[in-house]
């Protein structure tokens, strides 16, 4: 006669035979835990209105002196949402049903390191501040607003070089497409 023993392990259940159940619990656990957890659809922001299908971008305004970094930042901010997103993107605001419109309010450039026999400087650091108001242009409502983007991006100095700023438009393009990787994420995510 076969006897039965009466008491349980800890972690055992009735009807589970080996550890393969316990895992398949705990997965079925975590696909639940997923089901709750805001994940959606790439290239549609969870809180974009569902009729929005174009975004326009127009050409963002330059309160600084740096010749065109409006430009630049208008580029690479028009890519991310192309390269991103399932949005049509334009630069014309007639007829979007969206608009993106920025700001860059400040542009500094300073040394960070230098050479401690010459005392010039190695190290030049960029720092570009910038405004952005996302528009929904069917109820007027804003859809997503930072009013101080802040991106810095450094660059060394050659030390053959004459002038110091050989590496300046390669470093505003760096920070140009850091700045728009992270504005559309933050509007895709709604942060």
């Amino acid at each position: 006669m076969k006897s039965e023993c009466l008491y349980r392990k800890p972690g055992h259940f009735p009807g589970c035979r080996s550890r393969q159940c316990l895992a398949l619990i705990i997965a079925a656990c975590a696909l639940m835990g997923l089901t709750g957890c805001g994940y959606h659809v790439a290239g549609r922001g969870a809180l974009i209105p569902p009729d929005v299908r174009t975004i326009a971008v127009p050409a963002f305004t330059n309160d600084t002196s740096q010749f065109h970094i409006e430009q630049q930042m208008t580029h690479a901010v028009v890519r991310e949402l192309i390269e991103r997103t399932g949005f049509r993107v334009t630069e014309n605001p007639a007829g979007a049903d969206a608009v993106l419109r920025g700001t860059v309010e400040s542009f500094r450039e300073g040394p960070v390191t230098f050479n401690p026999q010459t005392g010039s400087a190695t190290t030049l650091q960029i720092e570009v501040v910038t405004a952005v108001k996302f528009v929904d242009e069917h109820s007027k409502k804003v859809i997503y607003s930072n009013p101080s983007y802040v991106f810095r991006e450094e660059y060394q100095v050659s030390p053959a070089a004459q002038t110091l700023i050989e590496e300046d438009p390669a470093a505003i393009n760096r920070l140009s497409r850091a700045f728009a990787r992270t504005l559309v994420t933050d509007i895709m995510n709604n942060f």
